[in-house]
């Protein structure tokens, strides 16, 4: 197994840990470990094309390796109401779209590569969450007023950029629910 694919691994396996640090309250620690596990998404790819270790392995798991542990954090912030369920919905819902249109794809023997928009989607995701880490974290209300109102930005450009992203995927990519 290659570098890049060791990073997406490292990537995914640190999902857990993420998640028992979130939910023992160590936002500190969680948002110390989200934003490791982000930077090798960006160190993976970086590596992969520079020196051509590009695999199917890693076309296939390093995006979703981001969102396993994107959507953790997501699912997670549901649940103490950081995150809207309806909100969280809208952004699954789009991931479920592509990936079968992806799928769809793959058995015509189609491969569909990820466009600039879901690329911006996931990195304003990958800010949004640890914004959104830190809210209530700081013990002065006016830094954590502004923290929480950068977090929400974000959070709410990364929910324009799914439904964006997702509008210009089906649009482009229509031809594969043709008969």
């Amino acid at each position: 197994m290659n570098l890049p694919n060791k990073l997406t691994v490292a990537r995914t396996i640190a999902v857990p840990f993420f998640i028992i640090l979130y939910l023992c309250d160590f936002k500190i620690a969680a948002f110390v470990l989200f934003i490791a596990a982000s930077f090798t998404d960006m160190l993976d790819g970086k590596i992969a094309r520079k020196y051509n270790l590009v695999t199917n392995f890693g076309k296939i798991m390093d995006p979703l390796a981001d969102k396993i542990l994107v959507y953790s954090a997501f699912c997670l912030m549901v649940q103490n109401g950081l995150v809207p369920a309806w909100m969280f919905i809208i952004i699954l819902a789009r991931e479920f779209v592509v990936s079968g249109m992806r799928t769809v794809a793959a058995s015509q023997g189609i491969v569909i590569a990820a466009g600039m928009s879901g690329k911006i989607k996931t990195v304003l995701q990958m800010i949004a969450v640890p914004l959104l880490l830190l809210v209530g974290v700081f013990a002065q209300p006016q830094i954590d007023a502004i923290v929480t109102l950068i977090a929400n930005l974000f959070l709410w450009a990364s929910l324009v950029m799914t439904v964006v992203s997702g509008t210009e995927y089906v649009y482009k990519n229509r031809n594969v629910f043709s008969m």
